[in-house]
């Protein structure tokens, strides 16, 4: 990574991280985001420490640490605080994304996000490096893996089975993503029908006649959450047949 002048990258690691992070720490904030992430036994937070760090004052920290280094990205991937995990899967994606990244660090952010799925255990998490980390990887290679995660028994990792694929929706390229939508039909998890949903819906951006054609074989068989996330810019008389359909 090319070198950096300011005191903060000089000072680059999971400890300076993570000492400027607490220092963002807000009651208030705790507050808001306590409304939105129910960390209780049996929900999807279970175990999970909020201390209160506004999202964007963390992404603003992310980008001042792009250049940490992935042992030290792990070291925060560890933390049993929420945002230093946010922190960490953000500072991922920026530097996945830094076009000077070179491609065996770019290979390095990739192993720790499968390697340490085990900490990205939050929708907010996976949504955060997936599609900027796990599918930019997967462009110009083999994405069996992506199958594999789409038949785990873990949420998360069908989570990031799913949403890695819009890369390469982003690319043109759908078939990735219709036959995991299909591996996630059946899936009893309103994370993963909002998230196949979305998928759907965003290769409707790029072309209608394939999203309806996925709609015409499964509709009957799609969650009534997933059909309104993938038809959500049909019209009312677009969408009607298909919700009829709906189980």
């Amino acid at each position: 990574m090319p070198a950096r002048k300011t005191e903060a990258h000089a000072a680059s690691t999971a400890r300076a991280f993570t000492a400027r992070l607490l220092a963002l720490q807000s009651d208030e904030e705790l507050r808001k985001i306590q409304r939105y992430f129910k960390s209780g036994e049996g929900q999807y937070g279970e175990g999970d420490r909020f201390i209160g760090v506004r999202m964007g004052s963390i992404f603003d920290l992310a980008k001042e640490f792009v250049d940490l280094p992935p042992a030290d990205i792990e070291t925060l991937l560890d933390s049993d605080i929420h945002e230093l995990r946010v922190g960490a899967l953000s500072v991922m994606a920026k530097q996945f994304g830094v076009k000077t990244t070179p491609e065996a660090r770019r290979k390095e952010l990739y192993d720790l996000y499968l390697r340490r799925h085990d900490r990205i255990n939050n929708w907010d998490l996976v949504d955060l490096a997936a599609w900027h980390v796990v599918g930019p990887w997967l462009v110009d290679k083999p994405r069996a893996i992506l199958r594999r995660l789409a038949r785990s028994k873990n949420l998360w990792e069908r989570r990031t089975a799913i949403l890695a694929t819009f890369a390469f929706i982003k690319r043109g390229e759908f078939e990735d993503t219709l036959a995991i939508a299909k591996l996630l039909l059946d899936d009893g998890e309103d994370l993963i029908h909002k998230a196949v949903g979305g998928m759907l819906r965003a290769i409707g951006g790029k072309n209608r006649a394939t999203l309806t054609g996925f709609l015409d074989a499964h509709a009957a068989a799609m969650p009534r959450t997933m059909l309104r996330y993938a038809t959500e810019h049909f019209t009312p008389a677009e969408r009607k047949p298909y919700l009829q359909r709906s189980p």
